[in-house]
């Protein structure tokens, strides 16, 4: 007989079906026309009744399903006043056909921590720019990002009427990443895509530093990643302390399981313990390729500015 499905992608499987229930929320959110935003910190720093409502979501299907693993989520919300039309407990197939990577296959439920992002890019969901807006589901295991889903509820929102809306990008290290079409940035360009709503002096210094050919300025970390992986972009810049783990758990299995590589802006891999603290303080630094030639033109005062 089969053996039944190693934890791991029993996990990725219901976070892939988890994720698309979560895309349906943002969308039915939109529509309805009340975003329901709340100021956290500021004007730059939003959260809306999609935020709330996918968060309680992701996390109380999950946890129903795997209640021994760690679920950390962006948003502060109670846990306990979840209904049932919020309860996901479907799996992708597909996903679970597939055989778990031999240094996974012995994962336990409570070695697991999943970094919960409900709407990455909340700011841009409030203004429209339904392009940038992703729901991460990041899974971490001994500290690292070893698998993640991406989705995007608005992809291809401007096909027209008839567009099938939404994608599912997922990716697992040393299986692979799916759902997208993996696309290097043309070669000897340097287009670096960085932040559109947290730009700084610090910020715009670093980038300035590459010298690029083309900056793209848009909202969301996933969003970022996806410009890397589709090669739109050839570097992901952010030279500030506004980006926490789960913007970057999510997007960095998939960039990782495809031979990129994100790192803060001073070389240092992001851990992702459940013990370690939410904010990535030194930035950040991803490609698809080439990350050595990005790294090593990053100037000493931009590193020294910012402090892990």
């Amino acid at each position: 007989s089969m053996a039944s499905p190693a934890l791991l992608m029993r996990v990725v499987a219901s976070a892939y079906s988890v994720a698309e229930k979560a895309a349906t929320i943002v969308r039915n959110v939109m529509s309805a026309g009340d975003l329901g935003i709340v100021e956290k910190a500021g004007p730059n720093d939003l959260q809306t009744k999609a935020d709330r409502l996918v968060q309680m979501s992701i996390c109380a299907s999950l946890a129903r399903k795997f209640p021994k693993v760690t679920i950390i989520g962006e948003e502060e919300l109670p846990t306990d006043d979840v209904t049932e039309d919020l309860i996901e407990d479907g799996h992708c197939e597909e996903i679970l056909k597939k055989p778990c990577p031999a240094q996974y296959t012995g994962i336990k439920e409570e070695e697991l921590v999943i970094w919960v992002d409900p709407l990455d890019g909340t700011k841009e969901y409030t203004e429209g720019l339904l392009d940038h807006v992703t729901v991460l589901i990041g899974i971490a295991y001994g500290g690292k990002a070893i698998a993640g889903v991406i989705n995007q509820p608005y992809y291809n929102y401007e096909a027209g009427a008839n567009a099938v809306l939404g994608r599912t990008i997922w990716g697992v290290l040393g299986m692979g990443a799916f759902g997208f079409q993996l696309t290097e940035a043309p070669a000897g360009k340097h287009i670096v895509v960085t932040t559109r709503s947290h730009s700084s002096a610090l910020v715009n210094e670093c980038i300035a530093a590459l010298n690029p050919d083309a900056v793209i300025r848009v909202g969301g970390a996933g969003n970022k990643i996806i410009q890397l992986i589709e090669g739109k972009a050839s570097a992901y810049v952010f030279a500030s302390p506004g980006c926490k783990k789960w913007d970057t758990c999510a997007p960095e299995a998939i960039l990782h399981a495809v031979g990129g590589k994100i790192t803060d802006i001073r070389g240092n891999p992001f851990q992702y313990n459940k013990e370690v603290k939410h904010m990535n303080s030194a930035g950040v630094l991803a490609t698809l390729r080439n990350y050595d030639y990005y790294a090593s033109r990053i100037p000493n005062t931009v590193k020294e500015s910012l402090v892990p």
